[in-house]
């Protein structure tokens, strides 16, 4: 499998390093705008292939689409990042236009690439490349609901004392602070429910640090995380190569399914060698149903200032 990945910030050259440690890919194809940093970034994690034990290829190119020719899947990650104190939404203005560049470039050299969007306001960048492209949905995936569960089974397992593999949990709805709805009522330890382990209070608790993850990482880093976002983007992309067909919350987009349409959000999704293989409806409880809801309006608000910016 070929992957391209744009844009080789931290997050980029994260995702490129992360999916070449797992070895399941034979390229991977850095691209970034400022000269000679996507080959600088290439190189040194070459150089860690005989430590490291991969055999994927990492090759880097200044804006040369060209070179992504017959890519297989592409990770959108260009854009500004957060600083400290900004939304994810206040980055629409510049990074609307970025992602809009970048697909329509990969598409012209890749016609059946899978697209995933790590830029944010990514739920919003999502739809943007739906609505630019007309790309198939099932090809266009969000990466978000990956990085905020990890997150979300991250602080369940701090909570309990438990080790992370020991948890599950999932959250959907929108990848923003106010918008994600962390599954807890449905989180477990080991298939039993983790009401079992924590109290109302401390599980409450948990749901509003899972929402500030990212927000808590940016202040603590001036800028957006990184090795979580990579490798969120590497299991999303391990499992389309490998057709696992294993479940992710991803942003897809919505006809019909829990009463959404026209607008791309954070739900359990199937991943294969189609991308999007079928997005799962879970039953939700009314709590969860009206905070879903409340996400999606937060979203369309979001989305309704591409007309603006983008």
């Amino acid at each position: 499998m070929k992957v391209t990945v744009v844009g080789a910030g931290a997050v980029g050259a994260s995702c490129a390093e992360y999916i070449a440690m797992k070895n399941f890919a034979a390229e991977v194809v850095l691209l970034d705008i400022k000269e000679g940093y996507a080959e600088g970034k290439a190189m040194d994690l070459m150089q860690t292939s005989s430590l490291n034990g991969f055999d994927t290829m990492i090759t880097g190119s200044t804006n040369d689409y060209s070179k992504t020719a017959n890519s297989e899947v592409a990770v959108i990650t260009s854009g500004i990042p957060r600083k400290p104190g900004m939304t994810r939404e206040e980055l629409i203005g510049i990074n609307a236009g970025i992602v809009k560049e970048v697909s329509s470039n990969l598409i012209k050299h890749s016609p059946n690439v899978i697209i995933i969007v790590v830029s944010n306001p990514m739920d919003t960048m999502t739809y943007l490349v739906h609505k630019s492209t007309g790309l198939p949905k099932n090809r266009i995936i969000g990466m978000g609901g990956a990085l905020d569960s990890a997150r979300f089974k991250y602080r369940l397992a701090e909570a309990i004392g438990c080790p992370t593999s020991d948890v599950d949990g999932m959250v959907i709805g929108g990848h923003s602070d106010v918008g994600m709805v962390p599954l807890i009522e449905k989180a477990t330890r080991n298939s039993v429910n983790v009401s079992e382990f924590l109290s109302s209070e401390r599980m409450q608790q948990i749901v509003e640090d899972t929402k500030v993850g990212g927000a808590t990482l940016t202040k603590l880093l001036g800028t957006s995380a990184w090795y979580a976002p990579g490798a969120a983007v590497s299991e999303l992309v391990k499992a389309i190569a490998l057709d696992s067909q294993k479940m992710f919350p991803c942003s897809a987009l919505l006809e019909g399914e829990y009463g959404l349409n026209d607008l791309s959000i954070g739900v359990p999704c199937i991943l294969g060698k189609n991308g999007i293989e079928r997005i799962v409806e879970v039953s939700l409880s009314d709590a969860e149903k009206a905070k879903m809801q409340e996400s999606a309006e937060g979203v369309k608000k979001t989305n309704g200032l591409l007309e603006v910016n983008a």
